[in-house]
Order: C-alpha cells, then sequence, then structure tokens
C-alpha cells in the first residue's frame, strides 16, 4: 500500500512540475520526478509482476526499479543543487558522473552474483541472506545516502539565506533528505543483519522501514513542488505591483509627455499591459527626461518624487536609498549629458 500511495504522490509531483516549470531550460527536477515515479510504480506488485514477466521472469524489474531510483536520486541532487546555487568540491564529487557510474556498475555487478529464482515481490526477504544482494542493497543505499547528505547541506543553507515562506521548500527539503539518510542507514543496517542472521534486528527495524519510507518521498516532493509555486506566486505579485505602479505614475507621465511632445509618441503599442515592466521602465525615462531637460519646465510633487522612487526601485529590485524628496545622482539625466 505504501508503494501505490508514494506511486501516486510521485506521478502528481510530475504533473505539477510539468505545469509550474513548463518552459524552464533546466530540467533536472523534472528527470528526477519522472524517474522516481517510475521506480516507485514499478514496486507495486501488480505492475512488478507483469514487467518482470516481460523481462524474462528472473526479477529483472528490480534491477530497472532501482537503476530508475539511482538516477533518479542523482537528477534530484544535482537538481537541487543548481536552484540553490551552491557549489563545492565535496558536492560536485557527490554528484557526479562518476560516482554515479561507479555505483551504478557495483549494483549492475552484485545483482548479477545474486542466485535468484522465479518472479518474486519481495526479493530482499527471499534473497537477502546472500551476501551479494546484501552488497547490492548497501552500494545502492550507500550511494542514495550520499546525494541525500549533501541535499541536507544544501538545503540547510538555503534555510538562513531566504525568509519568511521562501524558507518552506528548503525546510521540507532539509527535512525530506534528513529522512531519506536515516532511511538509507536503516536499510544497510537491514541488510548486515539480514546476511549476518540477526532476523529480530532486521524485523525491528522493517517496522519502521515503511513509515519512514512515505515520510521521505512526501517531504521531498512537497519540497520540489512548493519550489516553482511560490515563484510563480512572487511573479504574479509582482507583476500585479508593476500594474498599479504604472497606474498611479501615469498622470505624471502624461503631463511630462504634455510638455515634451517629442516623447512617448513612438510604439506605444509595443509597450501595452503585457509588458508592465518595460512600460514603467519607459514611464520612469521619460519622467526624468523632463525634470532634467533645461529645456521644458517640468516639476513633480514631493508624492509624485516618491512614487517614481518607489517604481523605480521596484524594477531594481532594491530599496529606495534616499530620501524621497531628491533626486538621485545620474538618474534621469538629460541626454546631453549621458
Amino acid at each position: 500500500m505504501i508503494q501505490i500511495i508514494v506511486a501516486i504522490v510521485m506521478w502528481m509531483l510530475v504533473a505539477s512540475l510539468l505545469i509550474l516549470r513548463r518552459g524552464r531550460a533546466e530540467r533536472s527536477i523534472t528527470y528526477s520526478a519522472v524517474t522516481i515515479a517510475v521506480a516507485m510504480t514499478l514496486n507495486i506488485d501488480a505492475v512488478y509482476d507483469r514487467v518482470d514477466q516481460l523481462l524474462g521472469g528472473a526479477n529483472l524489474a528490480t534491477l530497472l526499479a532501482d537503476l530508475a531510483l539511482m538516477f533518479g536520486i542523482f537528477f534530484l541532487g544535482r537538481g537541487v543543487v543548481k536552484v540553490t546555487e551552491y557549489r563545492s568540491r565535496a558536492v560536485n564529487i557527490a554528484l557526479g558522473g562518476i560516482l554515479l557510474a561507479v555505483s551504478l556498475t557495483g549494483v549492475i555487478v552484485a545483482f548479477a552474483l545474486i542466485k535468484r529464482g522465479e518472479t518474486t515481490t519481495t526479493f530482499m526477504l527471499d534473497y537477502g541472506a546472500q551476501p551479494a544482494a546484501a552488497a547490492y542493497s548497501m552500494i545502492e543505499y550507500a550511494y542514495n545516502g550520499m546525494v541525500v547528505t549533501v541535499m541536507a547541506v544544501v538545503s540547510a543553507r538555503r534555510i538562513g539565506q531566504s525568509t519568511g515562506v521562501d524558507r518552506l521548500p528548503a525546510i521540507s527539503l532539509l527535512l525530506g533528505s534528513l529522512c531519506g539518510l536515516v532511511l538509507s542507514a536503516v536499510i544497510i543496517v537491514m541488510d548486515l543483519a539480514h546476511v549476518s542472521g540477526n532476523v529480530p534486528l532486521m524485523v525491528a527495524l522493517g517496522a519502521v522501514y515503511g513509515p519512514l519510507f512515505l515520510l521521505t518521498f512526501v517531504l521531498l516532493c512537497f519540497g520540489l513542488a512548493s519550489l516553482p509555486a511560490i515563484r510563480r506566486v512572487h511573479a504574479r505579485s509582482r507583476a500585479l505591483t508593476t500594474r498599479r505602479l504604472v497606474t498611479a505614475v501615469t498622470p505624471a507621465w502624461e503631463r511630462a509627455r504634455q510638455v515634451r511632445p517629442s516623447v512617448g509618441e513612438q510604439d506605444l503599442g509595443a509597450f501595452t499591459s503585457e509588458n508592465p515592466d518595460a512600460m514603467l521602465h519607459r514611464q520612469i525615462v521619460e519622467i526624468r527626461d523632463a525634470v532634467f531637460d533645461p529645456r521644458v519646465s517640468f516639476t513633480l510633487s514631493a508624492s509624485e518624487r516618491e512614487l517614481v522612487d518607489q517604481a523605480e526601485a521596484h524594477l531594481t529590485g532594491q530599496p529606495v536609498r534616499t530620501p524621497p524628496n531628491r533626486p538621485r545622482p545620474g538618474v534621469g539625466q538629460p541626454k546631453e549629458a549621458r
């Protein structure tokens, strides 16, 4: 049942990412969601039985699912690091292609050495006592554990760099990564307990495996889905603010155009509400030019100056550093002085 829930959650994440991240060149997180969703789907008993029969009935579906999970974790780590723009030598090694290739090779070789029977949906329970099976699982989760450790470190740094609701994705990714790290450790200990014959320990750890597995992927999915969602909310809020500023600045801008008829007469259609940032930028430039043009008489009231300063700060993403009633040097200078 847990596998079905996780698979559904992963495919919901895939759908949300395809909607929220469409048009973005960076697709590591989307690739990660798709490959992990495939891995989780293959772990559903009915799907596993069907796929493994198509592959010859030698439990090759287990290998396929685990390789997909490793690729998914690889893309996930790279995607999270790219979002946070954090790099170090340790991060580059952990998320590099060489470590992935070595780990994949080790998993494939270990799997080939396992004495496997017919299709079974309890692969590690049936064959985990074999050293090759234990090595197979341990290599996989040692790699997964290294990647989620990097994700935890990167997410922790992101929390310190963010404020307010922007911290929510990083917090969720941090908690999910920590759960994933504990999950990897639990699985490795279970493998060691199984191969050494310590069945009570393996059973005891197996009781926490399911909830921990579910919690890991729910937290990671929430963190990944909330990243583009919050970004979209911010973009929409900024666009609304820009349009409000365009409306507020328009009276002063129209007065500037009246005293300088040649200003703002060309291609106004290109600066419609479809591109409010460009429209607001044009308004500010033309108002500044009118203020500093010695050929015309044009002044702004204190409230208008403050409004123009606020609009300019909004466009640059920076607060107004000078009093609103004092023009900033170098901004809005006449064309002759540029």
